[in-house]
C-alpha cells in the first residue's frame, strides 16, 4: 500500500514549539510510520522531552522492523523511549519533564495506533466517515484538565500506551495531531476538513490557516492518505 503524507509543526501563540513530528517512509518495504509528541507545557524541558521520546521510539521501531507489530514490540519501544527520557533528565540535573506520544504505523495493510496522553490519532474511511479515534488520557482536577498518562521522567507507570490494530483500505485517511489542532475546531469541522480536500498538503494548509487564528498552543499534525 502506498502512503502519501504531509506534516506541519508550528509555534503558534506560544513562546516556543514544544511539539515534535517524525515520519519514517519505506515504500519499498510497504512500511510507513508517523509520530507526534507534545511536550508538557507545565514543566520545564517540554521540547527536550518531546524530541527525546520521539527519536528513541522511532529508532527502536525502525531498528526492529522485521519483528511483528505486536503489543510486546510496542511496550519495548515505550521502555526504550522512557529510558532515554530518564537519561536526558539525569543530564539536566534530574529535571522533571514529560511528553505525550501518538503513533500510526502501517505495515502492508495492517494499521497500528499507539498513544499515551492527549495527542490524537483519527482514521477516516470514504464510505463511513470517522472510523477510529483515540481516547485522551485526561481527567478533571479542581476544574482543570490534567493529563494522567504520558511519558514523564522517573515515572514508568504513566508511559503505558493504548494500542489498536486493524486493516486499512485504499482511500483511508489518517490524522495524527497535538491538542493545539483539534481544540481549534469542532469535531464536525475537523471531519469535514479531512473529507473535503484531495491531497494531504491541502489539508495541512487548511489546518495552518485555522490554527493561526484559533489555536492558543503549538499545533502539529501529520496527514496521511492510503492509496
Amino acid at each position: 500500500m502506498k502512503i502519501i503524507y504531509a506534516t506541519i509543526s508550528k509555534t503558534g501563540k506560544r513562546p516556543q514549539n514544544e511539539d515534535a513530528v517524525l515520519v519514517s517512509d519505506a515504500p519499498e518495504r510497504e512500511r510507513w510510520t508517523g509520530i507526534v509528541c507534545d511536550g508538557l507545557g507545565g514543566h520545564k524541558g517540554g521540547e527536550i522531552a518531546s524530541n527525546t521520546v520521539i527519536t528513541a521510539f522511532m529508532n527502536y521501531w525502525t531498528d526492529q522492523e522485521k519483528q511483528e507489530d505486536s503489543k510486546e514490540k510496542i511496550l519495548y519501544a515505550c521502555a526504550s523511549a522512557f529510558k532515554e527520557l530518564n537519561a536526558k533528565a539525569n543530564e539536566l540535573h534530574h529535571l522533571e519533564m514529560g511528553t505525550t506520544l501518538v503513533m500510526a504505523s502501517i505495515k502492508q495493510e495492517q494499521f497500528t495506533a499507539v498513544h499515551v496522553g492527549d495527542s490524537r490519532c483519527y482514521l477516516f474511511r470514504k464510505d463511513s466517515g470517522l472510523l477510529f479515534q483515540t481516547r485522551d488520557h485526561t481527567e478533571n482536577s479542581f476544574g482543570w484538565e490534567v493529563i494522567n498518562r504520558c511519558f514523564f521522567s522517573y515515572d514508568p507507570i504513566k508511559a503505558y500506551p493504548d494500542i489498536m490494530q486493524f486493516p486499512v483500505k485504499s482511500g483511508d485517511r489518517i490524522l495524527l495531531c497535538s491538542d493545539g489542532v483539534y481544540k481549534s475546531m469542532t469535531p464536525e469541522a475537523l471531519q469535514a476538513l479531512m473529507k473535503k480536500h484531495d491531497t494531504p498538503e491541502q489539508i495541512v494548509e487548511e489546518i495552518d490557516r485555522i490554527c493561526q487564528t484559533e489555536s492558543h498552543d503549538n499545533y502539529s499534525a501529520i496527514v496521511a492518505f492510503c492509496e
